[in-house]
């Protein structure tokens, strides 16, 4: 049957656009800490960890606080959520004075996972911290690990092999900037497209010491 000719008011009419989903939100996000509840929080996911370390013989920074160091604004951490829980959190910095590693980079800091949680979660850290690091032109990441024993004993040894798989580098050992014998890692910036789709983010760009703050 032939179909009748559109009327000149048809004609006019604008075509409806066909239905577009809303784009889905990130499973996870990393976000700067700003307010006193979510400092608070990592906090506790701080002690937490260094409880769960201790009970299992394993070191803890000896000179640091680091709980009153997530308590404090002034050093911007950020946290990694998911659905709003809790992850993850750390201080990540831009070039921050290290005595080992040539040229600048963004530095991560204190990083604590909840405990029991998989290796998962630290491999998305590094997911994200490669991808912001080349996104702010810095060339690598870099971190550190207390080994209080020779990197080829465990359980640095494990820790460390695990880390390699997710593409980190192990820079030799040697003391770490809060005075604790460390393993020192590298991991180099890589641009990751479509991340976002995964990884939400909203922190702070890390500064050097003389930088003002901004937005990443």
């Amino acid at each position: 049957m032939t179909r009748p000719p559109a009327s000149t008011a048809d004609q006019g009419r604008p075509t409806a656009a066909p239905f577009a989903p809303a784009p889905l939100a990130a499973v996870y996000e990393v976000r700067t800490l700003r307010t006193d509840a979510e400092r608070e929080e990592a906090a506790a996911l701080v002690q937490n960890r260094q409880r769960w370390l201790t009970l299992r013989g394993l070191p803890v920074p000896a000179q640091a606080d680091v709980p009153a160091l997530f308590r404090d604004p002034q050093t911007k951490p950020a946290g990694l959520f998911e659905d709003g829980k809790l992850l993850a959190c750390m201080i990540p910095e831009h070039d921050p004075g290290l005595s080992w590693g040539e040229g600048p980079c963004l530095f991560l800091g204190c990083v604590h996972t909840l405990p029991d949680q998989p290796d998962d979660i630290t491999r998305l850290i590094a997911l994200w911290a490669s991808d912001v690091a080349a996104r702010q032109g810095l060339p690598v990441v870099r971190a550190e690990a207390l080994a209080r024993h020779p990197l080829d004993a465990d359980p640095i040894a494990a820790l460390l092999r695990r880390l390699t798989d997710m593409g980190w580098d192990v820079r030799g050992s040697g003391t770490g900037r809060e005075g604790d014998r460390v393993a020192r890692l590298e991991l180099a910036a890589e641009h990751r497209f479509g991340l976002s789709a995964l990884i939400g983010c909203r922190v702070h760009s890390p500064e050097t010491a003389t930088d003002d703050r901004g937005s990443a």
